[in-house]
């Protein structure tokens, strides 16, 4: 408004374009709201796997730090199965293992059967890791690829530019503005796809390998319990004692004169 003030009072006409972002995208067309939209989705993608994927590892978690006593205390681990939720990875775990502690009959000797239980359990643990890992592969496509198409928008943003001032045969401000600032906008708009992006599945795949300590842990501890007949199994704290209901005087008894 200042400048139109400005340019009023020296009896020249105003500048009639305007800068911003809806005028670069604007001039950079279709090609230029199609790059937009490929970052917004990926953008979106991203967030939506991590806000999903981080709730899932937290309930994995839970699942085992509340089960995990309470399924070792019990008599059997039939019993302790039932301690955890039923479509929990560590009940998927366990009822694994009972199944191929149930077909150890077949095998020839107890080498192949400890073998066969070895092998259930580390395929159900492969299967669990599996499932947590889904949805990183985007964010590291995104992370891998936001910048690069970002740059593309730069890339046209300034061939668009350099075209203007060709046809214009002079480098001024209105005829390259535009184009250079849609250029801009693209490289920014692509860094701040890419950035939360790696962080995201950086962060993710650091609680996954924790959480793919804990799987094999237990495996660990199934097939030593198994292979003993339950001679074996981890130290768990002891369930805390029920506190003793509080006493309550008896009535005092009269007095006789």
């Amino acid at each position: 408004m200042l400048i139109d003030i400005l340019a009023a009072a020296a009896g020249e006409a105003a500048p009639a374009t305007q800068f911003g972002f809806m005028e670069a995208m604007e001039q950079g067309g279709p090609v230029a709201w199609t790059i937009l939209s490929v970052l917004v989705i990926q953008s979106v993608g991203s967030f939506y796997v991590l806000f999903t994927k981080f709730f899932e590892q937290n309930k994995v978690m839970k699942q085992y730090s509340s089960g995990r006593a309470a399924f070792w205390r019990a008599g059997s681990i039939k019993d302790g199965a039932a301690k955890f939720e039923k479509n929990s990875a560590w009940r998927q775990l366990v009822d694994d293992a009972l199944s191929a502690d149930d077909q150890h009959g077949k095998m020839s000797n107890n080498l192949e059967a400890h073998d066969w239980l070895h092998g259930t359990l580390a395929r159900s643990e492969a299967q669990i890791n599996s499932k947590l890992a889904s949805g990183l592969p985007f964010l590291a496509t995104t992370g891998a690829t936001a910048p690069f198409v970002g740059l593309l928008g730069t890339v046209i943003g300034i061939y668009r530019a350099l075209i203007n001032i060709g046809i214009a045969g002079s480098a001024s401000i209105d005829k390259v503005a535009g184009p250079v600032g849609e250029a801009l906008i693209m490289t920014a708009i692509g860094l701040l796809v890419a950035v939360p992006a790696v962080f995201a599945y950086n962060f993710l795949q650091s609680r996954n390998k924790k959480i793919a300590a804990m799987l094999s842990g237990f495996s660990t501890d199934l097939l030593a319990n198994i292979s003993s007949n339950g001679a074996v199994k981890p130290v768990v704290a002891a369930a805390p004692a029920a506190k003793p209901a509080p006493a309550t005087a008896a009535p005092a008894a009269p007095v006789r004169k």
